[in-house]
């Protein structure tokens, strides 16, 4: 059966974006306000955050067919390996029961070697779920997490109904392109998607590729958004950007933490450091494309630091883990409800060698899958940062 009901795409139906845009295709979907990434140089920012890391669409109904119509950017580097399309995960009562992609959409070429982007125009695409079981159901559908996305219609068969708010707690995460899903193959198996859906959660996901570098604005964000429980993972990309020093890094944790506490004053907050990842555990950033394995058709990564330059202040994710642990350690002393994990408990020198990150800096997916389940048993489970507040 065709579905012929237009159904309004609206803030109560789309979880984890905190602002939509009408342009003229459809809605554009940003998981930071427009002004918060105007406070920010350059592009790679302003793509991450309408890439719907986490969101979904959510609803109630007793529908047999679903249509979703949207827009799809994709980005490729020129001579470099391409990405495949863009998963859409539909999800029924919790379960992952089909999967789809689109087809046409935008894509911007970007050639490394020239610094330049050519955008070459393309149409929506149309998606398909059908045969769903006849019964009213909660149907969530996670957008692709790491190309933009316009929707541009919804059809169902059947009336569809926003889910009551209040039903589960808001989990609200920070952190980088590993938080952001980077190597995982479709949405729902990124970790703070797969942590989400074990601990039955709602997530808002501010993981940016790239961006999670203690931001003032990211952090005035935070405190502005509504959550029952707050986590920040910070480290892989201060390293790998070379964005700062020691004399800089424990006041920026500081006032990061200072910005979401003035909204979120009694909220659990978990800091997360880094996971392992070999080639920044002694060696600073920056960060750098493997000229070598890139040409060949692979995507790798290297640091390009001098591990001599650490007594001078330079970070890696050993400092910063040693770090993080003594400034949430003095912290607690007046915060009850601040905690600590270190990230080598959710993907650890052990994980690196039986699942060794493809290509030296994101975990793949079964790693990911990994990190969420140990996640939601760490954090979420009795005793955990989030599993003694149930208020």
């Amino acid at each position: 059966m065709h579905p012929s009901i237009n159904v309004p795409i609206t803030q109560e139906l789309v979880y984890g974006a905190l602002e939509l845009e009408q342009t003229a295709t459809g809605v554009l979907l940003r998981r930071l306000p427009a002004w918060a990434v105007a406070q920010s140089p350059g592009g790679l920012l302003a793509d991450a955050v309408t890439q719907p890391s986490g969101v979904r669409l959510v609803f109630r109904t007793e529908a047999t067919t679903i249509e979703l119509t949207t827009l799809r950017t994709t980005q490729l580097y020129v001579g470099g390996p391409s990405w495949p399309a863009g998963v859409y995960d539909l999800c029924i009562d919790g379960e992952l029961t089909a999967q789809a992609s689109v087809d046409g959409g935008n894509v911007v070429a970007i050639d490394l070697a020239t610094g330049t982007t050519e955008t070459k125009p393309g149409g929506p695409g149309t998606l398909r779920f059908v045969e769903l079981p006849a019964r009213m159901k909660r149907v969530e559908i996670w957008l692709p997490h790491r190309e933009t996305t316009e929707l541009v219609a919804l059809r169902a068969d059947a009336p569809v109904e926003p889910v009551p708010t209040g039903e589960r707690r808001v989990w609200l995460h920070h952190g980088s392109s590993i938080s952001q899903g980077a190597n995982a193959a479709t949405p729902s198996s990124s970790w703070p998607a797969v942590a989400a859906t074990n601990a039955e959660v709602d997530l808002i996901n501010l993981g940016f590729s790239g961006n999670a570098l203690l931001d003032p604005f990211t952090a005035r964000v935070m405190r502005d958004t509504p959550a029952d429980l707050i986590s920040v993972k910070i480290g892989i990309n201060l390293v790998n950007a070379d964005l700062m020093r020691m004399r800089a890094f424990p006041p920026a944790v500081h006032g990061f933490l200072d910005t979401i506490r003035d909204g979120h004053p009694d909220t659990p907050l978990l800091v997360v450091s880094p996971v392992s990842c070999p080639i920044h555990e002694d060696t600073p950033g920056p960060g750098a494309f493997d000229i070598e394995a890139f040409t060949s058709g692979q995507s790798r990564f290297v640091a390009t630091g001098d591990p001599a330059e650490v007594a001078a202040g330079r970070l890696t994710l050993t400092t910063i883990r040693a770090e993080l642990a003594r400034i949430v350690a003095q912290r607690q002393v007046d915060d009850a409800r601040l905690h600590y994990l270190d990230g080598r408990e959710l993907y650890g020198p052990a994980d690196v060698e039986e699942l060794p990150l493809p290509d030296d800096l994101h975990p793949d997916t079964e790693s990911h899958r990994r990190i969420g389940e140990r996640f939601a048993r760490l954090a979420f489970a009795e005793g955990g940062a989030f599993g003694d507040h149930h208020s």
